[in-house]
């Protein structure tokens, strides 16, 4: 399991296989970006978390049409040393040559040289090999600081981890993928297999996008600590030292309550009642994905 530990803001981190170590709970911007009436309010919800420690910025060409890379360009302008920078390369652009272009034009509309991270974003025609060879390539030129994948299961990590350089410190940082308390598969299979690598989780959709909220179980609890549901939710996805938690936040109350939740302590008790009322696969299921 990566080692975690806290920076001086308070917020845990966690060391990548490359020794980088990155918050725990990150920014998330899927589906922001896209309109220009809610453009202010999420750039103050994206510098409040910078403000917050919560440095680990996470986006796609994807999102938006490359609208939400350039909404966090103008986020973290004039702090591009302070953030953690995530983006991720479609599977149909995931050739050698592709892979390329699509990253010289994320680092074109995020106003930067480099991205910390760049992610196959899931599994297309392209041949895995391929993809992963372009990621390596694009390290190797010093476009990006380090590589990982998102949306792969346990049978393509076993792929991967059979290709040359595909592992390492120089290799696989992280598989991000789908995880909160009504999609618990990976605990079965997928957590353990990245656990045994020294590889962190990044959880996207870590509340369900709001879908979880409302349930009288998390209610409880959240009236116990004086929390919201959602807090209590991303408390429980935080709980394993070896996973990352990427948040949507739209307006700056809604991130300043994302930070608060990692002050939450959820007890025995708290988790034992989670876990009644939301029960991890009894067998392996098929990795989701939104």
């Amino acid at each position: 399991m990566p080692n975690a530990n806290a920076n001086d803001d308070g917020v845990p981190r966690l060391a990548l296989p490359n020794g980088t170590e990155v918050p725990r709970l990150g920014q998330g911007t899927w589906y922001m970006g896209e309109e220009r009436s809610r453009r202010d309010e999420e750039l103050r919800a994206l510098r409040t978390g910078l403000d917050l420690g919560l440095t680990l910025v996470d986006t796609a060409e994807m999102y938006g049409d490359g609208r939400s890379e350039e909404l966090v360009a103008e986020a973290i302008a004039g702090r591009r040393d302070e953030v953690f920078l995530v983006s991720k390369v479609l599977p149909w652009n995931a050739t050698r040559r592709g892979t390329r272009a699509a990253l010289e034009a994320s680092l074109r509309r995020l106003e930067t040289d480099y991205l910390d991270l760049y992610l196959y974003h899931w599994r297309g025609s392209v041949p895995l090999e391929e993809s992963i060879e372009a990621l390596i390539g694009l390290e190797e030129a010093g476009l990006i600081r380090g590589w990982g994948v998102s949306n792969l299961d346990p049978a393509d990590l076993a792929e991967l981890d059979s290709m040359t350089g595909a592992s390492g410190p120089h290799g696989l940082q992280t598989d991000q993928v789908l995880y909160n308390l009504t999609r618990r598969g990976i605990e079965l299979d997928l957590v353990p297999q990245l656990n045994s690598a020294g590889v962190p989780v990044m959880a996207y959709s870590p509340i369900e996008q709001g879908r979880v909220l409302g349930h009288p179980a998390l209610g409880e609890i959240a009236r116990r600590h004086e929390a919201s549901d959602a807090q209590v939710a991303l408390a429980w996805v935080l709980r394993n030292e070896g996973v990352i938690a990427i948040p949507k936040s739209s307006t700056p109350e809604h991130t300043a309550q994302n930070r608060q939740a990692l002050d939450l302590r959820l007890t025995s008790q708290d988790l034992a009642a989670l876990e009644a009322a939301f029960p991890r696969p009894s067998s392996p299921v098929p990795l989701e994905m939104l």
